[in-house]
């Protein structure tokens, strides 16, 4: 998992709320291997007509908006079904952090532990951001979670709270299963110690 610090980038304004993980990708794509571009699924029908021919009408198909990698969201995104795909289709895709009032709730989790940041922000905070992103199609913002802190071009500075251990493991860029094989020295001493012949003080 590759670290994150500080991400300045494009944000794309996703103006809706409940945005769920059927249209983040379509259930159809669930029995794809992890191994597959995941990025190509996402919003496959919204991003895409019948025809297979891209639709013009869905912002990430607009030039000021190809190259985002921030979600900026109204209420409840990534609320409905369980699937992981969701965060790997965002993640694929080159989407490191959504900004939302709220989020699904295993989304959320699913995004922690696959490198993907969600921010809350109050729904006013949100509603000014997407004005924003609005009226200047392409404009950066920057997440820089050291700080814990989303900026905007205009000077404005947003605090967000995240979890203290998934911070953690963002900015070392490690998962679970790394974060405990960083403790592998004390593992391992531990377990010579199982191998070797109890006394009998330790036997009582």
């Amino acid at each position: 998992m590759e670290r994150f610090t500080c991400l300045d980038a494009v944000a794309l304004p996703v103006a809706r709320p409940n945005v769920d993980t059927d249209q983040i990708v379509p259930a159809r794509y669930l029995q794809k291997p992890r191994t597959d571009d995941f990025g190509a699924y996402l919003f496959r029908d919204l991003r895409y007509r019948p025809d297979g021919s891209e639709n013009p009408d869905f912002l990430l198909n607009r030039p000021a908006f190809r190259a985002a990698r921030i979600v900026v969201a109204e209420r409840n995104f990534g609320c409905g079904s369980s699937r992981e795909h969701a965060v790997w289709s965002l993640f694929d895709y080159g989407f490191r952090v959504a900004i939302a009032p709220s989020f699904g709730d295993i989304f959320a989790s699913n995004a922690l532990k696959n490198g993907f940041l969600p921010i809350v922000l109050p729904t006013e905070v949100v509603a000014g951001l997407l004005d924003e992103l609005a009226r200047a199609p392409g404009m950066h913002l920057v997440v820089d979670l050291e700080a814990q802190e989303v900026r905007t071009p205009a000077g404005a500075i947003h605090h967000f709270d995240v979890d203290p251990f998934a911070r953690h493991c963002l900015l070392e860029g490690i998962d679970e299963i790394g974060y405990t094989l960083s403790f592998l020295p004390e593992i391992e001493a531990y377990e010579a110690t199982l191998d070797r012949p109890r006394t009998a003080k330790e036997s009582q």
